[in-house]
């Protein structure tokens, strides 16, 4: 077995935000190979997998996941420029993919400058900044299961609003994105705008795990729903709404995850309260909790 497993994995550090206990099993794959060797161990032990990516959008159990997290290195984070296509693997990051794409001239890419994470989980999430979504630039995902693996387009991957129809036990591992052509001068002028704009409005030097809620059907957003409620800067232990966008919690210090769920619950409570409106969450939870 050339997979190396390791049992004493700590998703605190492994998540941007910062909390978590150990995982199950944990494995970082170089090769389709090894990524399918990892999703066969996993279902011979009858643990759930989990592709971390960069750690953002999930928050995970303070006792621990019983799960078998992989995290896609070497040629799966691969990515080129080809023949009008981008091709990145399931572990590249977006920052990559958006150098190559300027690189290549191909344009598209430019609003995963505000998502910190990596080509295989913008298409598990259907990831989406600035009016543009993966939907919009995904032809197809090559996806890996202890069975095998297959090509899907977006309309098989059920894409949606922040949703995908992937499941458990199914990794992205490639990616192909159809772009169009762009100047490389006005690519950089429109990334240097949109990053300029997300250092104004969001926590970009703390410790989050990303947006927690969907934006809800209507006019606000959740960050302003949740600002009206009052909920900036109110703080549950050592995590805290971030003062400058309500729609983030900041990792104040020693948080824990049960810390950051009790603030969703309370943000929860109060947008039902006070605007009738059920926020759903976006980030991912993992391991068995639940937003009381």
């Amino acid at each position: 077995m050339t997979l190396t497993v390791d049992s004493h994995a700590t998703l605190s550090r492994l998540t941007t935000i910062g909390t978590g206990g150990r995982a199950a099993a944990f494995a970082q794959p170089r090769t389709l190979v090894e990524l399918e060797e990892a999703l066969s161990l996993a279902a011979d032990r009858g643990l759930d997998v989990v592709a971390i990516g960069l750690g953002s959008n999930m928050l995970a159990a303070d006792d621990g996941v019983d799960a078998f997290v992989v995290r896609l290195t070497g040629e799966l984070t691969d990515v080129a420029a080809t023949a009008g296509l981008l091709v990145a693997g399931g572990g590249a990051t977006n920052a990559v993919c958006l150098h190559r794409a300027r690189a290549a001239e191909f344009g598209g890419l430019e609003f995963a400058c505000a998502i910190p994470g990596t080509a295989g989980g913008g298409v598990r999430m259907n990831a989406g900044a600035y009016g543009s979504d993966w939907s919009a630039i995904l032809k197809r995902a090559l996806v890996v299961t202890a069975g095998g693996s297959g090509w899907l387009t977006p309309a098989e991957l059920g894409l949606s609003y922040r949703h995908s129809e992937l499941r458990a036990g199914q990794v992205v591992a490639r990616v192909e994105y159809g772009l169009r052509p762009r100047p490389e001068a006005e690519i950089r002028t429109q990334v240097a705008d949109l990053v300029a704009r997300r250092k104004a409005t969001q926590p970009t030097t703390k410790r989050t795990f990303g947006s927690v809620w969907k934006n809800p059907p209507g006019e606000l957003g959740a960050g302003r729903l949740l600002e009206l409620c009052g909920l900036k800067e109110h703080r549950i232990g050592g995590a805290v709404v971030s003062p400058m966008h309500a729609n983030f919690i900041e990792n104040a210090g020693g948080a824990t995850t049960a810390d950051c769920l009790a603030l969703m619950a309370e943000s929860r409570r109060r947008a039902a309260e006070q605007f009738g409106v059920d926020l759903e969450h976006e980030v991912v939870l993992l391991g068995d909790i639940a937003i009381g």
